[in-house]
């Protein structure tokens, strides 16, 4: 038996650090860039982007090089990152140039928001790392979360530090791009957050296999935001270290370590990407460069008869039967490792997706 999925989603990437050609054959089919790609000057929208995000167009990131088709993964993407001046990562070597926008007062938060959305962004990414520089302030942290929430954009923080992640919380972001890593969370703030904030995992970049005092620290905060209800998404941070191109053998098993069951695992796997109800749907490009016959573009479900609910153009097909035992956690992430995206397209008229599991809807903050 083969069983079909809605693509699996990876919602912490960096294209412009890895091949994104290589994603689809180890399962993933979908992919959330949080900061430093957009489309290449060479595919649709490219321009525009490079434009609204004030590089250069030669300065954009590229599509998969040489590619010959749509070979790599639908993707979204944050654009830059929203930090303080001077601050993460803007003075990192591995951050691609016009990657960083510098933030410096609130009046400067909703210029910097538009051009993130005029560049096709889907989130917003914020950085709080005060173990590697400034960090925003909290008057202009609640800026740029408002300029965002104004057009319906959820954001992201890449929170490091004593206190950043409850700064976050308290900004009113959307989603953790890791699980908090610098000190365990008091039981009552993790609580809280559980009510409203969506995790990314990215467990295993804390030691890539040999975990370290952060991964333990990361795990037990996990595995309490978990218990008490918290969302949680699969995410990696691809491009971070020597982390797999494709499904991630690690972090799985470090999410069952956890306490997700799973089916807790796949609904982390087959979510939607993040964003509000009735929000902007930008239109998922693909980051390999087109063939003049494939469209780079999967438009929304209502323009688009045929494709999944998350406007993907792939989905994701397992070879054999789960296994039944649900006690065999190793079993299953041999059968989930067998995972490859495919072209929706390429399947039999008969064969349709199935059904998302329950996916981790952000909180409508207009209510």
């Amino acid at each position: 038996m083969t069983v079909l999925l809605p693509g699996f989603l990876d919602a912490h990437a960096h294209l412009a650090l890895i091949d994104p050609t290589q994603l689809a054959a180890g399962g993933i089919a979908r992919v959330l860039d949080l900061g430093g790609w957009w489309p290449a000057a060479d595919a649709p929208g490219g321009v525009a982007a490079a434009a609204a995000l004030g590089v250069a167009g030669t300065d954009a990131v590229p599509s998969a090089a040489g590619a010959a088709d749509a070979a790599g993964p639908d993707a979204r993407y944050a654009g830059q990152f929203l930090g303080a001046p001077g601050g993460y990562p803007s003075r990192q070597a591995w951050a691609p140039a016009g990657s960083a926008c510098a933030v410096g007062s609130p009046g400067e938060a909703a210029g910097a928001v538009a051009r993130q959305a005029a560049g096709g962004a889907s989130v917003i990414k914020v950085t709080l790392n005060s173990a590697a520089g400034p960090v925003l302030d909290t008057a202009t942290l609640a800026a740029i979360v408002a300029a965002a929430h104004e057009r319906m954009l959820p954001v992201a923080a890449h929170t490091e530090g004593p206190g950043q992640a409850d700064a976050a919380f308290t900004a009113g972001v959307d989603l953790l791009a890791h699980t908090p890593f610098t000190d365990r969370l008091p039981g009552e703030l993790l609580g809280r957050m559980a009510g409203r904030l969506t995790w990314i995992s990215t467990l295993d970049i804390h030691g890539w296999g040999e975990p370290t005092a952060a991964f333990h620290v990361a795990s037990d905060n996990l595995a309490r935001f978990h218990t008490a209800g918290g969302r949680v998404l699969y995410g990696t941070d691809l491009g971070n270290g020597p982390l797999p191109v494709g499904l991630n053998r690690r972090e799985i098993a470090a999410l069952l370590a956890c306490g997700l069951s799973p089916d807790d695992v796949l609904a982390a796997l087959t979510a939607d990407y993040p964003g509000y109800p009735n929000g902007p749907i930008p239109a998922a490009v693909s980051p390999a460069r087109p063939s003049a016959s494939t469209p780079a573009l999967a438009l929304a479900p209502a323009l688009a008869p045929g494709v999944s609910p998350a406007g993907a153009r792939r989905v994701t097909v397992i070879p054999g039967d789960r296994p039944t035992d649900p006690h065999d956690l190793t079993g299953f992430i041999d059968w989930l490792l067998r995972a490859q995206a495919l072209p929706a397209h390429a399947l039999p008229a008969h064969a349709q997706p199935a059904r998302a599991l329950p996916r981790p809807d952000l909180e409508d903050h207009r209510s």
